[in-house]
This record gives structure tokens, sequence and C-alpha cells, in this order.
């Protein structure tokens, strides 16, 4: 732990604690603030589970300040000790912070945003692991590092088959397949989805192939569903919600998409994004935890995970005009200790949190990564 970072309880008697809960988790009345700074409390069967799970939020996104982000990857030295600091204080081990481009030369774009993130891994190797395979996932949690997964929320930057291939050699490991329509399929904004295109299906063999993820959270209902019969390997949802829940949001996904998403292995990130969380009213963690429980319900515990979809500051922050998309009484640094707290009170067991933090997506990953070609 990075000096400066000082917990209020020791490791010893934490472990002590955590112990017992686990054995007697209705007994566990101790709660210890996170950092002797810091007003906010948790139990110690929390901040243990946090501590030794590998979490993975598959749309964490180290930050929504892109010129903040953009000074790091030209000049390296600008990543501060307290920078990473606050990065591992998160409790997340494994960030996937993929953005969409959408217009201009989508190509050059995708190329400039991940040869920038392989220049800031590079420069700051203590700091950083690139996460290529599945033995980099618990290697960025044993050597105390932050994992990046590389992605794109848009895969236009395809412009044939071959580039798929190109990317991969890149370091890309995830690209969601259209964020608008493109020559792949719809999205989920598009009045009228015609569905996966010939094009698109090639993309997606090719994607199983060299062992990169086919991620859907922006296609629209037809290319979804599509999608999903397409893969011969999971396919996922890094970051979206149910449409039970939020009937009006078209970004949401349907049950049908949830339940043969799972059928094939696939896990659903939900997101902590206020629109997508709840249509009106207060939006609070609890709100999130019902999308948790309802795909829990819906198809397994095994396939529900995290992408928050936001950094440690929330989106409020960063939009001008001011909007609102952040949830009501959150802290977006602490947010995965709340969500685990919020778990713990619905009664979920150690071992499906842990799932739900990052075991369903590793899974997940190891499988689609296993017995690629390139």
């Amino acid at each position: 732990m990075p000096s400066g970072s000082k917990l209020v309880i020791s490791r010893r008697s934490l472990l002590s604690g955590a112990a017992f809960a686990v054995a007697a988790p209705m007994l566990n009345r101790s709660r210890f603030s996170l950092y002797a700074q810091n007003e906010a409390v948790y139990s110690a069967l929390t901040l243990d589970l946090i501590h030794r799970c590998t979490v993975i939020d598959m749309l964490g996104l180290v930050t929504l300040n892109f010129s903040k982000l953009s000074t790091w990857q030209a000049d390296p030295g600008r990543f501060r000790p307290a920078d990473f600091k606050r990065l591992k204080d998160s409790g997340i081990t494994i960030f996937h912070p993929a953005v969409g481009y959408t217009t201009g030369d989508v190509h050059a774009s995708s190329l400039r945003d991940i040869h920038g993130w392989n220049a800031l891994i590079a420069a700051r190797g203590d700091d950083f692991l690139r996460v290529d395979c599945a033995a980099d996932v618990e290697r960025a949690k044993s050597q105390g590092k932050i994992g990046i997964l590389i992605g794109q929320q848009n895969s236009e930057h395809f412009r044939t088959v071959d580039d798929v291939d190109r990317f991969y050699k890149l370091g890309q490991r995830v690209s969601q397949l259209t964020y608008i329509h493109n020559r792949i399929g719809g999205g989920s904004s598009d009045g009228n989805d015609t569905g996966l295109t010939a094009y698109g299906a090639q993309i997606v063999e090719r994607m199983n192939s060299v062992g990169m993820a086919v991620d859907i959270s922006h296609c629209g209902d037809r290319t979804t569903l599509e999608a999903i019969e397409a893969s011969k390997k999971p396919v996922l949802v890094t970051h979206s919600n149910c449409r039970a829940l939020v009937p009006y949001s078209a970004r949401c996904k349907s049950d049908d998409a949830i339940v043969r998403a799972a059928a094939k292995g696939g896990v659903i990130g939900v997101t902590m994004v206020r629109g997508f969380v709840r249509t009106g009213g207060p939006t609070t963690i609890e709100d999130v935890l019902d999308h948790i429980d309802h795909i829990a319900k819906l198809a397994g515990v095994e396939h529900v995970g995290l992408g928050s979809d936001v950094d440690l500051d929330g989106r409020d922050v960063h939009i001008r005009p001011k909007r609102k998309y952040d949830l009501d009484g959150i802290d977006y640094a602490k947010k995965i200790y709340d969500l685990t707290e919020g778990l713990f009170r619905r009664k979920y067991s150690v071992g499906d949190i842990e799932l739900i933090l990052g075991g369903n997506f590793q899974r997940a990953l190891s499988e689609i990564w296993s017995g690629s070609t390139a």
C-alpha cells in the first residue's frame, strides 16, 4: 500500500475480523474507516474482500478528463504518485477505459488512442500492466499494479477483416461492435436496426479466432441477438442495464438478450450512469443493486459484473452545461466499497460477491482468449 494511505485498522485485525465474518456474516458488527482522513466506514468483511479480490470494471474510466489523460500519455512523468494512489485506493484492479470514436477518421483516432495507452503503460511500468492474456489479470493483482485492458467502443476502425489482427497485435483485446450504425450492424440509438451484416459476421468470426472479446453494449436489439448467435465464444455486455427496470431505454438490454448472452457464457456489466439505472426520481446505489438482482435471478449470478461507465469523480463534474448523470449520494471514488456493502445487505454470499466484482468477467475473458490463433 502506498505511503500516506494508512488504514485505521491493521491488516492482521482486519483479517481476523473478516475470517470470523465469513463464518458468521450476520455477527459481523465491526465497522472501520477506509482511510484515516476519510469519514466513510465499511465492514471488515467488505474491506478484506476487496483487498483480496481481483476487481474488474469492464467500463472503468481512469479519468473522464481527457485533457489530463492526453497529458499523461504525452508526458508520462506528469502521472504522479498521488494519481496512482487514488486509482489503487478505489479497489479496482483492472480498468477497461474504452471510448467510442464515431466521427472523422475513426481508424486514425483509434490508433492514436491505443498508442497513447501503450506509451503510458510502457513508461510507467511500475504502476500499470497491459492486460493481454488471462495470466495478466492475476499478475496485475499480485504485483500491485493497475491493469489496463485496451478496448474500443466502436469497431468502425476495422476497415477490413485483417484489421482485427492488426489491432490485436497492438494490444486491443475488446471491441464493441457498434456505437451507432456502421458497416457491422445497428446501434441502440438507430430508428431501424437491420441487424448484423455479412461483414459484421466476418468481423465476429475473426475476433473469435484471434481472441478479441465481442462487446454488444451499444448494439441495437436485432444486432445484439444476431451477434450472440454468430459468436462461437462468450459475448460481453460490458456496460448496460436491464430494460425491464428502465422500460424506455433502448440502451438497456431486454430480458431475452440477457438470457441468450448468459447461455453463451457471457456477462452483463451493470452501469452506474443515472439514466440507465432508473427512470426519474431519486436514483441511488440501491437502484443499481436492483439491476444486479434482476440479472442474477433471470440468468444466474455467474453472469453479472460491473461496468460502471464512469471515473472516480463521476460524470457531472466534467459536464458543461451541467446535467445530472450521477447517482444520488455516492462518492464514485468509493463505489466498489458501497456496492460491496450493498451486496452484503442483500444477502449475497462472499463467493457470489467475488464473482460479481470480477470473477465472472475473468472467467469469460479467459474463455474468449483461450485457443486463439493470434
